[in-house]
């Protein structure tokens, strides 16, 4: 009779708890997004400011920029967080996202031993790359698609090189930004960051990490972050009106200013420019 009694039970607040489980589902926004706006996290300082104002929880899932978009592609997240400019207009151009704002920018740099065995400390780009190739130093690549790698590949051909990739000093990892970061440490390396990213690799070693800016400033070097919402006409299950909220608030006075204070160090890892 008490099993019967607990069965009952059960089965009673399982029914009661169904609505605000399904509601709690129906207010919670799906986001692919890239390894730097996590790894700094300014994602989970905006987060909750975003729930306060809206009532919408933001979950997110990580990635490269490349498997992100293809995130957005398949119907699996509902809005897009990413920085690979030329890959997103044609995901837009494709029918598989609308409505692409730019909310944010920082820079790449190029980092490596303070030593710095290439020479490359404050040459160009160009210049850089092919020290590093010259010299066949260790360099340390994402090797996996994302708005960095798109990036650090454009590079290479605008050095007029080819790819290093069958090179014994070339190592691509496959792997996050800090990950990579780290690897180019532990074998005395190069590689290219987002300068975010940097500045919390920086952060997180006491403000004298083993591994130095060595070149920056390159107008080519821009690094543009932009929101998209996932077509519904693509996945009609997205939660569209979700992710218009979220792109109407980030882009907003509000969470631009809040982007703009969020620091390590005493710096900003992100410059807000949303177009109002």
């Amino acid at each position: 009779m008490k099993k019967l009694f607990s069965a009952a039970l059960c089965l009673v607040l399982a029914v009661c708890l169904l609505p605000s489980i399904s509601a709690a589902q129906e207010n919670t926004l799906m986001m692919a997004t890239t390894t730097s706006t996590d790894n700094t996290g300014l994602l989970d300082y905006l987060a909750p400011k975003f729930k306060e104002a809206t009532g919408i929880e933001l979950k997110w899932t990580a990635t490269g920029t490349g498997k992100a978009l293809k995130l957005g592609e398949n119907c699996d997240v509902d809005v897009l967080m990413v920085h690979a400019p030329p890959a997103e207009k044609k995901f837009v151009k494709s029918d598989f996202g609308i409505d692409r704002r730019e909310i944010m920018y920082n820079d790449f740099v190029i980092i490596g031993p303070a030593a710095d065995p290439a020479g490359i400390k404050g040459k160009s780009i160009k210049d850089a790359f092919q020290g590093i190739k010259a010299k066949q130093a260790t360099f340390a690549s994402r090797g996996d698609n994302s708005g960095t790698h798109k990036k650090e590949l454009s590079l290479w051909k605008a050095a007029e090189l080819p790819v290093p990739e069958k090179e014994k000093w070339y190592v691509q990892t496959g792997q996050g930004m800090l990950a990579t970061i780290n690897i180019a440490a532990e074998r005395n390396g190069y590689t290219m960051t987002d300068r975010g990213t940097y500045i919390k690799y920086e952060d997180n070693l006491g403000g004298n990490p083993p591994l130095k800016i060595l070149v920056e400033g390159d107008a080519v070097l821009l690094n543009q972050y932009s929101v998209i919402a996932v077509n519904p006409k693509h996945c009609p299950n997205v939660k569209n009106d979700l992710a218009l909220q979220f792109m109407d608030w980030i882009v907003g006075p509000a969470a631009q200013q809040q982007i703009k204070g969020f620091t390590l160090l005493g710096k900003p890892l992100f410059t807000p420019n949303a177009k109002n």
